[in-house]
């Protein structure tokens, strides 16, 4: 990687320098959390013609662009000293060729914006792959500047992993939605259900899915189960049936066949 900054003293580490080109929220984040842990920090927007020449003065080149762009800027990025990586959730590393060093670090956390983010992605878990060059593989040393912890994940595991972080995290969002709809159906306040749902997540951390399992499908109590889907407003039934599936199969389970979705 580059020499030491001038600035650090003898017998420190070196300071890291990284460039980082989009400026949106991820980039910000990712700014904002690196110049916390002491690295030297440049931002570059991702139409700039500056990117040209980007992998040269620092030891990193991170793409924080939109999934569909960044083989695009990647091939716009002349070769050179620095490691090119994005943070891409669902790409692999065949996107940044023609370049060598090259890495993915992917942060499972949510970025709404760049100061939120930059908290969030300190002690955060990151997927990483690439840069296996002697050394410190670029992609370790940057999540372990954010005190970190890493998991390796292959380009052919890559879309697999992505999908279950959407799953954790939008899908979550969007069952969440439905409670809230339900509830002002029930004329309770969604307040009143964030108890159980942080207690429920806090369940599956200790025990994992099937063990944290509760209610009527984990007891095979099916008559409340109709119960609730005749409660509930006709728009709102394929969900709550497809959950009521994967529930289930959680407890290896049969769903009685009136209560399979579409039946």
């Amino acid at each position: 990687m580059t020499a030491p900054d001038a600035s650090s003293s003898p017998g420190s580490p070196p300071t890291r320098a990284i460039r980082i080109v989009g400026t949106g929220r991820a980039g910000g984040s990712f700014a904002g959390a690196l110049t916390a842990a002491g690295w030297r920090v440049e931002m570059l927007a991702g139409r700039s013609s500056e990117v040209d020449d980007a992998a040269v003065g620092v030891d990193i080149v991170l793409l924080a662009v939109p999934d569909g762009v960044v083989g695009r800027v990647a091939s716009r990025v002349r070769p050179g000293p620095a490691v090119l990586a994005h943070c891409a959730g669902s790409l692999g590393l065949d996107v940044l060729a023609p370049h060598e060093r090259v890495a993915s670090i992917h942060p499972l956390v949510s970025l709404p914006d760049p100061e939120v983010g930059a908290g969030r992605l300190h002690g955060a878990w990151f997927a990483i792959a690439g840069d296996a060059v002697a050394g410190e593989p670029a992609a370790r040393e940057l999540v372990g500047a954010l005190a970190g912890r890493a998991v390796s994940v292959s380009d052919e595991q890559r879309v697999a992993y992505h999908a279950a972080a959407a799953v954790a995290s939008n899908h979550l969002v969007a069952l969440l939605g439905q409670v809230e709809r339900l509830a002002d159906e029930a004329g309770v306040p969604f307040e009143a259900y964030l108890d159980l749902i942080v207690g429920t997540l806090d369940n599956v951390a200790r025990s994992g899915a099937a063990a944290s399992l509760t209610g009527p499908v984990a007891r095979g109590d099916w008559d409340t189960v109709r119960a609730h889907v005749r409660s509930i407003p006709d728009a709102e039934r394929p969900a709550y049936l497809a959950l009521v599936e994967a529930a289930a199969r959680l407890v290896d389970r049969s769903v009685p066949t009136d209560l399979v979705v579409g039946s």
